[in-house]
C-alpha cells in the first residue's frame, strides 16, 4: 500500500515537473531523443518526462546590440572608428537555434565587415554626412544575411564617428572660420539693413515735410481767396442796396468823402483832391452851420 502511494507521489511529482507555461512574447524549442519536435508558444504545455527537453528558450522581443567601435579606412585613406548598434528581433526560434552557432556574434562580424566595405567607397566628408544612406545599406545587407537564421534586422545605427585627432582640429578650425565668415556677413547685412532704413526714413519724413508745407499753403491761398470773395460779396451787396435805395447826389457826394478819408489816412506822399471833393467840403461846411443854429 505505501509503495503504491510512493509510486503515486513521485508521478505527480514527475508530471507537474514537467508541466511548462509559455510566458508572452517568448517561445520554447523542444527536442525528442535529441531531434528537434515542435516549438511551444504562449500557454499550457506538458513534456514527456526523459523523452523530451526544451532545448532553448527564445525572446521573441526586439533586442539591441551595440557592438565596440571598429577601425574602418575611408576612400581617402583616413582611419576612424566607428561603433554600430543593430535592432533585431527573432521571427523564426527553429532557425535562431539551428542555424548559426553564437548569432550574435556573428551579426558582431558581419556588421563590422559591412560598414568596412561600405565605408571604403565613401570619403571622410561623405561618411559625415551621409548617415542616413550607411545605415540604411547595413541595414538591407545584414537583414539579407541574418534571414537564413531565424533573424530580422530592423534598423541598424551609427552610433559614434571619429577621425584621427588632427583631422577633428582641421575641422574644428574649420567651422570656426565658417561660423566666423557667417557671423561677418550676418553684421554686413545688419548694417546695410539699417543703412537702408534710415535712408527710407529720411526719404518718407522728407515727403511728409513736403506734403504738409503744400497742405498749409493749398489752405492758407484757400482762406484768403475765400475772405476775398466775401469782401467783394459784401461790396456787390452794398452797391446792390445802394442802387435800390435810389441816393441822393449830396449821399454819393458824402460816400466819396468817406473814401477820401480813407485814402488820406494811407501812406501816400501826394493826394490829388478833385473838384467834386472840394464842392462836397463846401456842402458839409453847410450843413454843418444849420445844424449848430
Amino acid at each position: 500500500m505505501y509503495a503504491i502511494l510512493i509510486i503515486l507521489a513521485i508521478l505527480i511529482v514527475i508530471i507537474v515537473r514537467n508541466i511548462r507555461v509559455v510566458q508572452q512574447a517568448k517561445a520554447f524549442v523542444i527536442e525528442r531523443l535529441g531531434a528537434y519536435k515542435t516549438t511551444w508558444n504562449v500557454g499550457l504545455h506538458l513534456k514527456v518526462p526523459f523523452i523530451e527537453r526544451v532545448a532553448k528558450v527564445v525572446s521573441l522581443k526586439e533586442q539591441v546590440a551595440d557592438f565596440p567601435p571598429q577601425p574602418v579606412i575611408t576612400k581617402d585613406n583616413v582611419t576612424m572608428q566607428i561603433d554600430t548598434v543593430v535592432y533585431f528581433q527573432i521571427t523564426d526560434p527553429k532557425l535562431y537555434t539551428y542555424g548559426i552557432e553564437q548569432p550574435i556574434l556573428a551579426i558582431e562580424n558581419l556588421s563590422a565587415t559591412t560598414l568596412r566595405n561600405i565605408i571604403g567607397d565613401l570619403e571622410l566628408d561623405q561618411c559625415l554626412t551621409s548617415r542616413d544612406i550607411i545605415n540604411s545599406k547595413m541595414r538591407n545587407i545584414l537583414d539579407e544575411a541574418t534571414d537564413p537564421w531565424g533573424i530580422k534586422v530592423n534598423r541598424v545605427e551609427l552610433k559614434n564617428i571619429l577621425p584621427p585627432k588632427e583631422i577633428q582640429n582641421a575641422m574644428e578650425k574649420q567651422m570656426k572660420a565658417e561660423r566666423e565668415r557667417r557671423e561677418a556677413i550676418l553684421r554686413a547685412e545688419g548694417d546695410k539693413r539699417a543703412a537702408i532704413l534710415e535712408a527710407e526714413g529720411e526719404k518718407e519724413s522728407a515727403i511728409l515735410r513736403a506734403d504738409a508745407k503744400k497742405q498749409q499753403q493749398i489752405l492758407e491761398a484757400e482762406g484768403e481767396a475765400e475772405a476775398i470773395l466775401k469782401v467783394q460779396k459784401a461790396r456787390a451787396e452794398s452797391i446792390k442796396l445802394l442802387n435800390e435805395a435810389a441816393p441822393s447826389d449830396a449821399v454819393v457826394k458824402l460816400k466819396s468823402l468817406d473814401a477820401f478819408e480813407a485814402a488820406a489816412q494811407g501812406q501816400a506822399t501826394k493826394i490829388i483832391i478833385p473838384s467834386e471833393i472840394q464842392g462836397l467840403a463846401g456842402l458839409a461846411e453847410g450843413i454843418i452851420e444849420s445844424v449848430k443854429k
